[in-house]
Formats: structure tokens, sequence, C-alpha cells
């Protein structure tokens, strides 16, 4: 099965599990990047990307070449912004068609995944969603812990 794997990632800890989906995979990663590169950090990043996710504001990203179409399986990940995705993911979806794909979902949390499996199956709606999976604080959980997970995750896709 030809897998795709897309993912945001801020602080790296959707790009920690996307190694690891990686390492067992094959897939082919694509990391979305803003177009700006600033750093922000705490209360300013907070408040940038709070905003954003109130907004719906679609953040401009750096170009990236991915056809659905050539793709059996598309992975999404994002982080938990204020209870949803980040809306990187957002941009990228609205400027991509996806449709009748299998697509499975995982996303990166401190606190809870709140409604982003929810929204991400409602604006994907005419795919088949495999199946989705939540990591809380990845970076602090063990490797073979993380890659046990997700192991057993990727059998059900």
């Amino acid at each position: 099965m030809k897998t795709a794997l897309v993912y945001y990632s801020l602080d790296g800890n959707c790009a920690l599990i996307a190694r690891l989906i990686k390492e067992k995979t094959n897939a082919d990663v694509f990391a979305l990047e803003l177009a700006d590169e600033k750093k922000r950090r705490g209360l300013a990043k907070m408040i940038w990307g709070g905003r954003m996710v109130m907004t719906g504001r679609k953040p401009p990203l750096k170009a990236l070449t991915v056809n659905p179409a050539d793709y059996d399986l598309i992975i999404l990940g994002t982080p938990v912004w204020a209870g949803t995705f980040a809306p990187p993911l957002l941009t990228f979806l609205a400027g991509t068609n996806i449709t009748g794909k299998k697509i499975a979902l995982f996303a990166c949390y401190a606190g809870s995944a709140g409604k982003t499996f929810d929204r991400l199956k409602a604006l994907l709606a005419g795919n088949e969603i495999a199946g989705t999976i939540g990591f809380k604080n990845p970076a602090r959980l063990s490797r073979d812990r993380a890659g046990a997970d997700l192991s057993a995750w990727l059998k059900t896709l």
C-alpha cells in the first residue's frame, strides 16, 4: 500500500511521531512548513496560535507537492491547538483535493485531543477515515512505548 504522511509540527512532537511512522511504513513524508519562519515562544506562541484557530485563518505555507491521487493511504498529523487541529493543516486541506481516499489521523497534545478528530472528519467527508490515534506529550513517552502504540494502530489501518 502506497502511503503519504502529511503533518505539521511546531514544537517537534508531531515530527517525532512522523519519524516513527516513517520507520514502520516507509511512507512518503511531507512536512507542512509556514512561509513565515518567525520563531514564536511562550505566551506569544499561544496567542498567535489561538488567534489563528479562533478566526479560522489559513497561514501561508511553503510550497509542497503532494498528489493524493498517487496514494492508497494518507496519514495526517497535527498538534492540538485550542481544542482542535493546527491551522497549517487547514491551509493544506483547503488547497488540496482529497476525496475517495483512505485517511488516518494522529494528533499530539498536552491536554486532550478535544474536537480535533471530529472537525477533521467533517472536513474530510467523502473519504474513509480508517483510524485515529492521539499521543499525549509524545516527547515524554519512551520510544518503545510510542512505537508499540503506533505499531498496534498501524496494523488496524
